[in-house]
């Protein structure tokens, strides 16, 4: 039998001219049954504030959670920023959201049939972001192709809005929206332009991510072993994440801008 899992190098130390963007669930925290219950480590957080500061701001999150959030969870740091897979975005001091059509209603029944799943299959999780919908599944595997079913036939009835599958979750998002293009818009902004995009993510939403930083000549970082993946480099988890970027915030900017 042939083995075609691909055997992916360490990423190199990041350089002076490099843009980093960062997955934040999977990626610098671990998954948790309840996402509300994750924290971010201090010296992590520290390591992160240092980067910013040797890439003259060139850090951002890219993240499936809304921008109040990510806030909560790295401050005092508030940094570049994309939530909700990128339908809400941050590079100043001002967010901005690209609003579909009005789909109130329709996510309004989303939520109460959702809901109504959830309570049936104990363990289930409807996750509400506003403008987009998640459920999770990680404390009730068993009924992850029932969920998964439910998502597929309902979207249809969505107009505007795209499923995007992940570890344990499927989510109801702005079919406009996507990390790929987050990277690539926040790309354009003054502190990113010009700089060697970084993508480091775990999860399918981050293929998105991963492709658009190696077509713009960067490199990308899968976090564990989920094939099939874009991504250049790879990090066995979590920990490793952390380790990775506190020696990056250790090393001198080399080459001042």
């Amino acid at each position: 039998m042939v083995d075609e899992t691909k055997s992916r190098p360490s990423p190199p130390p990041l350089g002076d001219d490099c843009a980093l963007f960062l997955d934040v669930d999977g990626t610098l925290v671990e998954f948790q049954e309840d996402p509300a219950a994750v924290h971010l480590l201090p010296d992590v957080r520290e390591a992160i504030g240092q980067l910013g500061r040797r890439l003259h701001g060139a850090v951002a999150l890219v993240s499936g959670r809304p921008l109040v959030q990510l806030d909560a969870l790295f401050a005092p740091l508030r940094l570049p920023a994309a939530g909700l897979h990128g339908h809400e975005f941050r590079h100043g001091a001002e967010a901005a959201a690209d609003i579909p059509k009005d789909t109130s209603a329709l996510l309004h029944d989303l939520h109460r049939e959702a809901v109504q799943l959830a309570a049936a299959r104990p363990g289930v999780l409807v996750e509400d972001k506003g403008v987009s919908l998640a459920l999770h599944w990680r404390a009730a595997p068993e009924f992850g192709a029932e969920v998964a079913s439910f998502a597929r036939g309902y979207i249809e009835r969505l107009p505007g809005y795209r499923l995007q599958p992940g570890d344990h979750v499927v989510e109801f998002v702005p079919a406009s929206s996507d990390k790929g293009q987050a990277v690539e818009r926040m790309m354009a902004q003054p502190a990113f332009r010009g700089r060697v995009p970084v993508f480091i993510g775990d999860d399918l939403t981050d293929e998105y991510g991963f492709a658009a930083a190696n077509r713009a000549g960067g490199w990308s970082v899968l976090v564990g072993e989920r094939e099939p993946s874009v991504a250049n480099y790879a990090l066995p988890g979590t920990r490793d994440v952390h380790a990775w970027l506190i020696a990056n915030a250790a090393q001198r900017e080399v080459n001042p801008r």
